[in-house]
């Protein structure tokens, strides 16, 4: 980034996630919220998706309490992207006057909270930054799908935004990656490693529609790879109900692995940004479990969080969204030079 760019005005930046249960009493709640979002599940006619949902979250919400309860009680996914945002700001704040909020898509705070938010710091200008960095209609496409309705619904013409919608590539964001995985390796003390990216899974119906998200991922990994020299393979996790999956899953990969005479894995949640209950429940408990009865050891990598290189990262989105929109004051330059590096350095 470049020091000298300042905003002209004021600009709003809204981080998409997706938002998970606080305490245990949110669970079934925050379950219903997801399955009835018709964008990404359809439940029978559309006048049926509400009832369905109620009904599966009723049915599903006893097991998944019982996970969100062995990681302290509840989901840390929100309180995690509040301290992304906070280090985001700071990042941010030299170069002009930024306000951020958070947006869940199935739990508080919504995305019209959000934009009431930037409603009252006066902001009319508004880069929509998605925390999945992968593009996916389930996750991102979802998200903006949400934020854009209500803006539209709540406030109509009030708002110019401006859509940050995946970053597979993006250099400090591939950099944190390849920097997790040298420090992982490193706990094995020179042993050999096996190298396992685990990414939430999909149904395959949607990549048979066009979904761009396995391509993305496989993007990511050629480029830390590039970094790092360790060669790993892609397997999908965090799958339920009865249609065709991402294959491999993860618990199959394991089990690959232990018969090809692996001993050490290194797990890295390729596509999770945060911790929440993917890593700390299903990766360092039950795959982590399962790699013990097969004979392993696993370890998994750390999660981004508040990383300063990836907080860095972020900040060169916003900055490169808003150089985009015309938003920036670049002394020294014409504004059309300056987009056109920082599109190349997005893209190179």
């Amino acid at each position: 980034m470049v020091n000298t760019v300042k905003l002209q005005e004021k600009v709003g930046v809204v981080l998409l996630n997706l938002g998970g249960p606080n305490t245990l009493d949110d669970v079934e709640p925050f379950l219903f919220n997801l399955f009835s979002d018709r964008k990404i599940i359809r439940l029978g006619p559309w006048f049926m998706q509400k009832f369905i949902a109620r009904r599966i979250a009723k049915q599903r919400a006893p097991v998944s309490r019982e996970s969100y309860r062995l990681i302290g009680g509840g989901s840390p996914l929100t309180r995690i992207t509040g301290a992304q945002g906070q280090a985001l700001h700071l990042e941010l704040s030299p170069r002009g006057d930024f306000r951020v909020a958070l947006a869940m898509r199935y739990w508080q705070p919504t995305a019209r909270e959000a934009l009431g938010q930037m409603l009252e710091s006066g902001v009319r200008r508004i880069v929509a930054l998605t925390l999945y960095p992968h593009y996916s209609v389930a996750t991102t496409g979802s998200s903006v799908d949400d934020l854009l309705a209500a803006a539209t619904a709540g406030w109509p013409g009030h708002f110019d935004i401006a859509v940050v919608d995946s970053w597979s590539e993006q250099r400090d964001y591939i950099e944190c990656l390849a920097q997790t995985i040298r420090n992982g390796i490193g706990k094995f003390a020179g042993e050999e490693v096996c190298l396992l990216y685990s990414a939430h899974s999909l149904p395959v119906s949607f990549i048979e529609d066009g979904d761009p998200y396995v391509e993305e991922i496989e993007k990511t990994l050629r480029a830390v790879e590039l970094l790092t020299g360790v060669p790993g393979v892609l397997c999908f996790q965090s799958r339920s109900g009865p249609v065709e999956w991402l294959e491999p899953s993860t618990p199959d990969m394991l089990k690959d692995a232990a018969e090809r005479g692996c001993r050490n894995v290194l797990m890295v949640p390729i596509s999770f940004v945060s911790d929440h209950v993917e890593t700390l429940y299903e990766i360092d408990m039950l795959y982590r479990d399962q790699a013990r009865d097969l004979g392993m050891r696993l370890e998994r990598t750390e999660s981004l969080n508040v990383n300063p290189c990836f907080i860095k990262g972020l900040a060169d989105l916003v900055l490169t969204a808003c150089g985009e929109k015309g938003w920036l004051d670049c002394p020294g330059s014409s504004l059309e030079l300056r987009n056109r590096r920082i599109s190349d350095r997005r893209n190179g």
